[in-house]
This record gives structure tokens, C-alpha cells and sequence, in this order.
């Protein structure tokens, strides 16, 4: 493959960019101490990220599409590196809320532009591998950037944290601007294009599911931290080598799905990844009867989140053959908005009952996923489908 250590250099990038996003899940009580709000309050920086890089950067990458790709990843990492700067600041917490927003705006467009970077510095046989490479940075970023930041945060501060990102952030922006070349679109797609897909109702329903699956999963790991706290008697410490634990299994459901999609399918993965995800939700309901039980459940929940993935992408490609990238960017939109359900939810329900019931929660979510994939593709089968038209 062409150009594999610019990939790997983009794949970093937004690894450091995932890190900014679910950081927050790790120290999220530390955050709502120092800013003087409530737990539920701090879960809406998670919030507020995830639904600029759902709203905010789709719509900028729209207006921007005839630029070149490489000054506007060169720009957003700028702003993203900027933002986390900021966060060395003693700033009040409304003003903590908009730099988030700037974090998930520069953050989403970076990474949706890197992706299509990458695919224009591969062979055309090799884009799927160079976006897989790239994805893996995002899911790396459970793996290795959230727990590493729990505990990095807890013996040095969240702030410190945020800037050494920015920091580290600064190599890949360089290494861009020596080795990727100018690029630009040779197409004008504009928003109304990417919003076409909505009007067929196969594609919306799946996209449907991606943010119900998505939604359950942000219910509980969101405050997965005070979640553990409240069912264990694990420390800090401790709690950052679950979510080490967790990350490492959310990369191997990543690779799992995509190879399960290619052997079975991608209808087989996502009603199987759906059914597992459902069953350890209900599971978290034993988790203070024993703290292995606990564990084991959370690994296997996670597994199976991840796994959907790779195969719900597999299936809108073949929705939509002549616009995939369109698909995958709408379905990127879902992602984020899965996100912000989620967590908004759960910061809903923490502040009214316990963070003991947020699994109840992101089962009712699944479900709602789980029923509609198996109506979806019942009606797939029947040989109902509808033809996508992109004008």
C-alpha cells in the first residue's frame, strides 16, 4: 500500500482526537468537582462534543468541499490543538461547554477528512484497508487514550492532560504539511446531496439503528467511572486498568465484526453484536453480586458494541454503491448523535434516580435497534428493497 506511514500518521491524529472525546467517561467526577457542577452536568461535555461533530462539522464540510483537503485538516487540527490549549485555563464551566463544542466541530471535521485523505494516497483496491487504519486510530483511542488519561489525569489533573494532547497533536499537523500533497475534490458534493439518502427509507431506518446502538452503548459508558465506583470497591487506579481491560476488547470487536461481516454478513453481525449487547445490559443488573461478574460482562459488552460497527458501514456501502462516502459521513452524523442521546439521557437519569439504572435505560435503546434490524431485514429478504438515487 502507497503512502502507509502518512496513514498510520492520520490514523494518529485522530486516535488523539478520540482520546479528547471519551476521555470524559474516565474522569468525569474529577471534571464535575473542579468545575463545580454535578455529575450529570459534567456528562454534558460529552454531550455538547458529540452533537457539534454531528451537527456542526457535517455542515462545514459541505460548505468547504471545493477546498483543498489538506489546508482544511492542516486548519481544524490548528483550532482542535488550539482548543485543548485552552483548557489549561481556570475557566468557568459554561465557558469549559463551548470549548468542547469548538473540540467536537474541528475534531469531527479533521477526522471525516482524514479518512477521505487517506483514500486519495492509497491504491483504489486499498481505500477500504487505509479507512480500516484510520478507524482503528478511533477505536485505539479506547484501547490506549482513555485509560492511559485516567491515569495520567489522576496524579497530574484533567487540565494537564488536555494540553499534552494538543501537544502531541502538534506532530502529525507537521508531518501533513511536509508530506501530504495539495488535494481537492473533483466533484462538488453539496449538503443537500448528503441529506438525499434521509428521503429512502431503508437507508433511514438503518441509520435508525446505528443511533439506538450507539445511543444504549453512550447510556452506560458514558459514566461507566461512577458506574463501577457505585458497584465495586475498585480505586481509581484500578478502575483505569478495567477501562485498559475494556479498550483493548472494544479493537478486537472491531476486527472481529469486520471479519465476521465478510465470512456471514453484515445482517448476521448486526443482529448478533444487537443480541449480545442487549443480554450484558441486562447482565449489569447483577454486577454487586460479584466484581469478576462485573468485569466479564463488561468485556463482553463491549465486544459486541464494537463489532457491530465495521459490519453496519459494510451494509450502508451496499445500500448505496454509488455514493458510499455520503452514506458513511450521514452514518458518521448518526454516530455522534447516538452519542449525544446517550449520554444526555444518562445525565437525565443520574439526576433523578441512580446511575444503577442507566443499563435499563440503554437496554430499552437496544431493543428498539435489535427490533427494527430484524424488521429491516425481513423486509430486505422479501425482496422489497428501494434503489438509492443520489442526484
Amino acid at each position: 500500500m502507497k503512502n502507509k506511514r502518512i496513514i498510520y500518521v492520520l490514523a494518529l491524529a485522530v486516535f488523539l482526537i478520540g482520546t479528547i472525546e471519551y476521555i470524559i467517561t474516565g474522569v468525569i467526577e474529577m471534571m464535575a468537582v473542579d468545575l463545580g457542577v454535578s455529575t450529570s452536568e459534567a456528562g454534558l461535555l460529552v454531550t455538547v462534543f458529540a452533537l457539534a461533530a454531528a451537527i456542526v462539522a457535517p455542515i462545514l464540510i459541505a460548505l468547504t468541499i471545493n477546498a483543498d483537503r489538506k489546508k482544511l485538516l492542516m486548519t481544524t487540527l490548528g483550532v482542535f490543538i488550539a482548543s485543548n490549549g485552552l483548557m489549561l485555563v481556570d475557566l468557568a464551566y459554561e465557558t469549559v461547554l463551548w470549548i468542547r463544542i469548538i473540540q467536537g466541530a474541528s475534531g469531527g471535521i479533521a477526522t471525516v477528512v482524514a479518512m477521505a485523505v487517506a483514500t486519495r494516497l492509497v491504491e483504489k483496491e486499498k481505500r477500504g484497508n487505509a479507512i480500516g487504519i484510520i478507524l482503528m486510530g478511533l477505536s485505539s483511542s479506547l484501547v490506549l487514550g482513555v485509560p492511559m488519561g485516567t491515569f495520567f489525569s489522576e496524579m497530574f489533573g484533567w487540565r494537564a492532560l488536555f494540553v499534552l494532547i494538543g501537544l502531541l497533536s502538534v506532530l502529525p499537523l507537521l508531518i501533513i504539511y511536509q508530506k501530504v500533497p495539495a488535494i481537492k475534490e473533483e466533484e462538488k458534493v453539496t449538503l443537500r446531496m448528503q441529506l438525499s439518502i434521509l428521503r429512502n427509507p431503508t437507508i433511514l431506518t438503518a441509520l435508525v439503528i446505528t443511533l439506538f446502538y450507539v445511543g444504549g452503548y453512550s447510556t452506560l459508558f458514558t459514566y461507566i467511572t461512577p458506574f463501577l465506583q457505585a458497584t465495586s470497591s475498585l480505586s481509581m487506579t484500578e478502575i483505569s486498568g478495567v477501562l485498559f481491560l475494556a479498550g483493548i476488547c472494544s479493537f478486537v470487536g472491531s476486527r472481529v465484526g469486520g471479519q465476521l461481516a465478510d465470512a456471514k454478513g453484515s445482517k448476521f453481525t448486526i443482529c448478533l453484536g444487537l443480541m449480545l449487547q442487549g443480554a450484558t445490559l441486562l447482565l449489569f443488573a447483577l454486577a454487586g453480586v460479584n466484581l469478576w461478574v462485573l468485569i466479564m460482562v463488561l468485556m463482553i459488552f463491549m465486544l459486541a458494541t464494537w463489532s457491530i460497527s465495521p459490519a453496519q458501514q459494510l451494509y450502508l456501502v451496499t445500500l448505496a454503491p454509488r455514493n458510499p462516502d455520503i452514506a458513511l459521513s450521514v452514518n458518521t452524523s448518526f454516530i455522534q448523535f447516538g452519542f449525544a442521546l446517550g449520554s444526555g439521557l444518562g445525565g437525565l437519569v443520574i439526576s433523578r434516580t441512580s446511575v444503577l439504572y442507566l443499563n435499563w435505560l440503554g437496554f430499552a435503546a437496544v431493543s428498539i435497534a435489535l427490533i427494527l434490524a430484524i424488521l429491516l431485514f425481513n423486509k430486505m429478504s422479501s425482496g422489497t428493497k428501494t434503489p438509492i438515487v443520489t442526484k
